[in-house]
């Protein structure tokens, strides 16, 4: 049996009260640790989301036609904070398909039965099995970087954490690009304004606050951290996305809100000033340092000047060879870098910084801060962020994202009960034949992978 001394708050995401929303854990898959082609990709589908690549490749736009409540999604932790995803069911009878939450996109698309490109493990939307779905025959190609997804727009029965579109425009996508859907997520749902989407159509959160199901016209996030911990497996707990309000158990204090800035398209606020290891650095602010806060991205990407001097305030950083944008620094230096986008300022773990050695024995580790702009042809006033912040950063923080006029960000403390805190010490007795033997050991309130590990541990003696 498992020990009573583990720590009741290691449980605390799955309880649900009638005083709070329902909050669903978010999952996410992790790999091995990854070579320098794995960020260099990540980067350029960064780049081509936010047109910052000398790509040709474009977006075709094609035009097509309750209750007051909260809910609280489980989310996935996929590839070691790689991106996030929860589950949404789609069609009459309801298919259970796992999407990427992205804040930094506005539509909702899935691969079909029709898909030829997609691996054998892809969970496929049926729709020939939904007596619901309406099927267009107008055809839409959506491009990155990284790949691109080719569909037909339609219209089905979607659900997420009870809230429930009856006729939700999505892209049925039947063709991607090699590796673009890994493991079992089927693609993505946008969480950003109509304004961007692809479909022209109005975002599943969206409609549902034009229609009044939100008792808050809010959705927050707490993404899980497993980089640095070990063993970790392909998918993991990944957190808590709040639709229609927050969960308060998840952070401490105050949220501070603050105003987005710009016509509502992508989440967006004026970076106002960073620090590394407490020294402020100097980087260019207001109007010319917009941010994308955005969910469905790994790193933090911003101008080429801030983010040189990010890095020569980090001794003995350089460079990397071959890989545009990127810099590396001594694997033994730990590196906080904090933003402020208001009031208060935001510390990155130099855990989030690392995202490990160059190559196997390597001295020198790569850094989880890249140059968005460096080779593009993207002219200034373009109306395109300056920086795009990702999980790197908003694994750091309890993140609300609340409409309204105009809509805003609020960022918050994470609490104990979500690995806030520093790590604390915990201790617990085995049962072996007639003795009780004593364990200790030190780790953050929810470290999962740490968790996990001492799960193991103490299976072995059942």
């Amino acid at each position: 049996m498992i020990p009573p001394y583990i720590p009741l708050a290691l449980l605390l995401f799955f309880t649900q009260s009638n005083a709070e929303p329902i909050h669903i854990p978010l999952s996410g898959r992790s790999t091995a640790p990854r070579d320098l082609d794995y960020w260099r990709a990540a980067a350029e589908h960064l780049r081509s989301k936010y047109n910052y690549s000398n790509s040709s490749s474009t977006t075709t736009r094609r035009g097509v036609a309750g209750r007051r409540s909260t809910a609280g999604i489980g989310i996935t932790n996929q590839q070691t904070d790689a991106s996030y995803f929860g589950s949404v069911n789609i069609g009459s009878p309801a298919q259970s398909l796992n999407v990427i939450l992205d804040t930094g996109s506005s539509d909702l698309w899935v691969v079909t039965e029709q898909c030829r490109t997609c691996s054998r493990g892809t969970p496929l939307f049926n729709t020939g099995s939904s007596s619901s779905v309406k099927l267009s025959s107008q055809t839409t190609n959506i491009r990155y970087g990284s790949g691109e997804v080719d569909g037909s727009l339609a219209a089905d029965t979607v659900e997420m954490g009870g809230f429930t579109i009856d006729q939700q425009v999505l892209l049925a996508v039947d063709q991607t690009s090699q590796d673009l859907l890994t493991g079992s997520v089927s693609g993505i749902m946008g969480l950003a304004f109509s304004s961007l989407s692809s479909t022209e159509s109005t975002p599943f959160w969206e409609a549902l606050a034009n229609n009044n199901q939100l008792t808050d016209q809010e959705m927050g996030f707490w993404l899980t951290r497993f980089r640095g911990s070990q063993q970790v497996a392909e998918e993991e707990p990944g957190g808590v996305f709040t639709l229609g309000g927050v969960n308060n158990t998840l952070f401490t204090g105050d949220i501070e809100f603050l105003p987005t800035t710009g016509t509502p398209s992508f989440w967006l606020l004026n970076l106002m000033g960073a620090s590394v290891n407490g020294k402020s650095v100097s980087i260019t602010t207001g109007n010319s340092a917009l941010s994308a806060i955005d969910t469905g991205t790994t790193l933090v990407g911003g101008p080429s000047a801030d983010v040189q001097a990010i890095w020569d305030a980090v001794p003995n950083s350089n460079p990397v060879q071959g890989m545009d944008g990127f810099f590396a620094f001594p694997c033994d230096t730990d590196v906080t870098v904090s933003m402020s986008f208001g009031g208060k300022s935001w510390d990155i773990s130099p855990t989030d910084m690392n995202l490990g050695p160059l190559t196997t024995g390597s001295q020198d580790c790569l850094g989880g801060i890249f140059d968005l702009s460096l080779g593009s042809n993207i002219e200034s006033g373009s109306g395109n962020p300056n920086w795009v912040v990702g999980a790197t950063f908003l694994k750091n923080v309890y993140s609300v994202f609340r409409n309204g006029n105009p809509p805003q960000i609020g960022f918050a403390q994470l609490s104990d009960a979500a690995g806030g805190s520093d790590a604390h010490d915990f201790s617990f007795k085995i049962n072996i034949g007639s003795r009780f033997t004593s364990y200790s050991f030190r780790c953050s309130v929810l470290a999962f992978g740490d968790f996990r590990s001492i799960l193991d541990f103490i299976r072995q003696w059942k």
